[in-house]
């Protein structure tokens, strides 16, 4: 009898975050990619139905300790978190989503146009380890220290009840920061949601038909499969207008003076594609959506 929140012996232990907008993107990369599993209430473990994978769902923020240490085998996180852990994982792949800036944030009024004024001063961050890494050459440049808290979060309020000179933190739209009156002032690093795995995982073959289907989940998202039928005359500039993304599938018709052509587009080009090909003549124009590759 299997134990509440365990994973099955030979399992390969994959960590995704447990709540919040990453999980969702998450759960819809996992559902798209084929990885099915249900969820028990107050459970922070799920068995995958189909496949040898226990998913494991922790705060984000914990996500690259847990691999890093060999807990759990892999895992979905921000690059921030990776080298804020400042652990040695292998990155398996972007996700292509949860894309931001972690910045240094400093009141508007004061007007700093110099970020290296900063060092010696007072920093709030939810990073401490890549903030004293930002500003370590500065520090040694002026022989000063700045000093750097931790927070857990709120950070943005830091300057103005008088607890900092400036934040660090994660920038996306940049409504947060500018609603608390700061602007950005320099850039540590940009960031956005990485597969990663353990170094000495014991599961590389789960790992690699992980990453395949969430390659194929992707491009399935990226791309849609254009089809038309073209004259044998314009087949050379209906292929300039649709390469494809290795190359287009041609076969013939009964009437041999027209080609049939199959070919991957851009999921966001595919009306104007459409438009295109009807002006150089083709017909039976018509896209599908792709579930996976």
């Amino acid at each position: 009898m299997s134990v509440a929140n365990s994973s099955p012996p030979g399992h390969c232990k994959f960590a995704i975050p447990k709540k919040g907008r990453l999980f969702k993107k998450v759960n819809e990369l996992l559902q798209g990619s084929g990885i099915e599993y249900h969820r028990e209430d107050r459970l922070d473990v799920a068995i995958c139905k189909n496949l040898p994978i226990t998913l494991v769902f922790l705060p984000a923020s914990d996500i690259a300790k847990y691999v890093g240490d060999g807990n759990v085998d892999i895992g979905i996180t921000g690059t921030d978190i990776v080298e804020e852990s400042n652990v040695k994982v292998d990155k398996v792949m972007d996700l292509g989503f949860g894309s931001c800036k972690l910045c240094v944030q400093a009141p508007v009024l004061d007007q700093v146009t110099d970020i290296s004024t900063l060092a010696g001063g007072r920093i709030v961050t939810s990073f401490p380890h890549l903030t004293e890494k930002f500003f370590a050459p500065m520090d040694a440049a002026k022989g000063v220290k700045t000093k750097v808290t931790e927070v857990s979060g709120s950070v943005e309020a830091a300057c103005g009840l008088g607890l900092a000179d400036a934040v660090v933190d994660l920038v996306e739209t940049g409504t947060t920061m500018r609603a608390a009156g700061l602007e950005v002032v320099g850039e540590v690093l940009s960031t956005e949601s990485i597969l990663i795995s353990n170094v000495n995982s014991k599961h590389e073959d789960t790992v690699k038909l992980i990453k395949r289907r969430i390659e194929g989940y992707m491009l399935a998202k990226k791309f849609v499969m254009i089809s038309y039928n073209v004259h044998n005359d314009l087949l050379d500039a209906a292929l300039k207008l649709t390469p494809g993304k290795k190359s287009p599938n041609i076969t013939s018709l009964q009437n041999s003076e027209f080609k049939a052509v199959t070919s991957l587009v851009n999921n966001k080009e595919q009306n104007a594609k459409m438009d295109e090909l009807h002006d150089l003549g083709a017909t039976d124009i018509l896209t599908f959506a792709l579930s996976n590759t």
